[in-house]
């Protein structure tokens, strides 16, 4: 059984209700799942882990939540080289820059990107959940 992690920032809900629809399918993969916040999770943990998901929303200009997500996720980088992670988030505006820009940063710092990443503009549809879940399928 693997054990997967599903990291994430919510300010609204809708990256967190994400989170739960990751969650629900790597656990009907047959994973261990940890669903944890920035403030739970920190780079030792990484290790314990098979593969991580990991959620945040698009803020500001299109970046990473600041207060909490960016700083756990930069201090976890260094820890990510050959890591299976897959990522996810929503958006309110833009285009979805801050995902393409995460994932690069994710290629460069060694990371094994899973599967593709899911986003949605503002709260998740039912298609959104269902593109959640098979996101944690595939990380299981």
């Amino acid at each position: 059984m693997s054990k997967i992690a599903v990291v994430y920032w919510s300010g609204t809900g809708n990256t967190e209700a994400m989170a739960a629809a990751v969650a629900a399918g790597a656990r009907s993969a047959g994973a261990e799942v940890s669903v944890l916040t920035p403030a739970q999770f920190s780079p030792e943990q990484v290790s314990a882990y098979d593969a991580i998901a990991f959620g945040c929303p698009s803020m500001g200009m299109e970046q990473l939540e600041e207060a909490e997500f960016e700083p756990m996720f930069t201090a976890c980088q260094n820890r990510l080289s050959g890591k299976a992670i897959a990522l996810f988030g929503s958006y309110g505006w833009g285009d979805g820059e801050w995902m393409r820009s995460w994932e690069a940063q994710c290629r460069d710092c060694g990371a094994q990107l899973a599967c593709q990443s899911v986003i949605c503009c503002q709260m998740p549809s039912e298609e959104d959940l269902a593109s959640c879940e098979a996101l944690g399928q595939a990380l299981a």
